[in-house]
């Protein structure tokens, strides 16, 4: 049921999306402001869609349920017990530990010892990196800018005259 909708508002959206493709010989100055028959389709147009997105997943999920076979109105999941908290008792669901992994995967001191020099080495070159070179490129590339100098009307002294040597001449 859910394939043929599906289906019709396809082929629906296709039909009107092929009008919209032939060349029109109206005057843009006799269209009228307002066109009732292209604001209904295209409403149409938006509700099938929305209706076929939010109608379509459940359907599929209709069917899917459908499937699955039945085995009473319950089914033993897990272990039940009550456990004594610090205000009330509260029930707890038992069951096979599936996920976590209780093992140390760390690795041994002398191993991680051993490969010290490898880490701090690489960790050296990640600060040049991410500090020191980008420093570096901005000094390269404003070393021979006067901007701040002229934004802030330094004008270069001139260099002093050397001291006159005290002589015979």
């Amino acid at each position: 049921m859910a394939k043929l909708s599906t289906a019709i508002v396809s082929l629906a959206l296709l039909l009107n999306g092929v009008s919209a493709l032939v060349p029109s010989n109206v005057p843009k100055t006799k269209r009228p402001a307002f066109d009732a028959t292209r604001a209904a389709t295209n409403t149409m147009a938006a509700a099938s869609i929305a209706s076929a997105l939010v109608i379509g997943p459940m359907a599929d999920a209709v069917d899917m349920a459908m499937d699955t076979p039945s085995f009473g109105s319950s089914s033993l999941v897990a272990e039940r017990v009550t456990r004594e908290g610090l205000y009330r008792e509260y029930d707890v669901d038992l069951g096979d530990q599936e996920y976590d992994d209780a093992r140390s995967t760390y690795k041994s001191a002398k191993e991680t010892k051993s490969k010290k020099g490898k880490y701090t080495a690489l960790i050296a070159v990640l600060v040049v990196g991410s500090f020191i070179i980008p420093m570096a490129q901005y000094f390269w590339y404003v070393k021979d800018d006067d901007s701040s100098d002229k934004f802030f009307n330094k004008v270069p002294e001139p260099e002093p005259e050397p001291p006159k040597k005290k002589g015979w001449f």
